[in-house]
């Protein structure tokens, strides 16, 4: 009915309770598609949301033999591998890490310079990881560990001759690894080069001007002398907001926690200290 000011740009001259509300307002708007995509591409590699992850994919026939991505510490691959270029930071690295390799474990130096060579000359985008025949394998493994995941590719050679047996490249995966790898990538900011990064930032700025815009609301509001903002509208819950904080903390446990100790805090001991229960701006004690 007013326009778009306040939705979708903030009105910046029309006084400072409007400004700071529309400032709140529209960068809500604006951050949190952004938000819950770093929010939900985050998740596979979490310690428990990746555990989940991985078991619905055994039970569904989905599983990856070798996943890209880890979330817990990496695994040892029992394979004596030489690695070229940087490795991806901890937490959103590859998943996999390789072993050291033992002086008593090198092959023949030409057969190492030949696999290098071969690697080389197939343009891997680096990192990679050149890997030594071990356990019952018989070919040596190339694998791109680059940071931008659509562009890895993994490639067995030949222990011998140095001749391809066998590529993957990321189209060959299954979809669900090919969907994680692209959420991966673009929430780390390397899927798209540095408009990637620019979004990242923005996301990363706005959820801060979020957090500092609702404390100066907070602070304008309160009433001197106390920390609680006054109550506004009916002070009853909407059965829309009820029913996602239920759905919410069905999906992560950890915040249904964090909020059943709050409430039971609030509860319990809070609003039953009259002084505490004024100062906070809680409504009459319970019981």
């Amino acid at each position: 009915r007013r326009g778009l000011g306040g939705v979708l740009y903030p009105r910046l001259w029309s006084g400072q309770r409007v400004f700071w509300r529309d400032l709140h307002a529209v960068t809500g708007l604006w951050v949190t598609g952004l938000a819950l995509f770093l929010l939900l591409t985050g998740l596979p590699w979490a310690k428990f949301w990746g555990d989940y992850f991985k078991h619905v994919r055994k039970l569904t026939g989905t599983a990856a033999v070798s996943q890209d991505w880890a979330n817990s510490s990496a695994a040892k691959t029992g394979r004596p591998a030489v690695k070229g270029g940087g490795s991806g930071h901890a937490g959103h690295g590859s998943g996999g890490g390789s072993a050291g390799l033992e002086a008593s474990e090198l092959p023949a130096a030409e057969i190492l310079d030949g696999m290098a060579a071969a690697t080389q000359g197939l343009r891997l985008k680096p990192p990679v990881v050149l890997a030594a025949p071990g356990g019952r394998s018989r070919t040596w493994t190339g694998k791109s560990e680059t940071q931008n995941r659509p562009q890895r590719v993994t490639v067995e050679l030949d222990a011998a001759t140095g001749a391809i047996v066998k590529r993957e490249d990321f189209a060959d995966r299954h979809w669900i690894d090919r969907a994680v790898g692209y959420g991966v990538a673009a929430h780390e900011g390397q899927l798209f080069g540095w408009p990637n990064v620019l979004l990242g930032l923005l996301t990363a700025g706005g959820l801060v001007l979020l957090s500092v815009s609702a404390v100066v609301m907070w602070w304008r509001r309160r009433e001197p002398g106390y920390l609680g903002a006054p109550a506004g509208g009916s002070g009853r819950a909407s059965g829309g907001l009820l029913f996602s904080i239920l759905i919410t903390g069905v999906c992560f446990p950890l915040f249904a926690v964090s909020l059943a100790v709050v409430l039971l805090l609030e509860w319990l001991v809070l609003r039953r200290i009259p002084r505490v229960r004024v100062w906070l701006g809680l409504t009459a004690s319970v019981g």
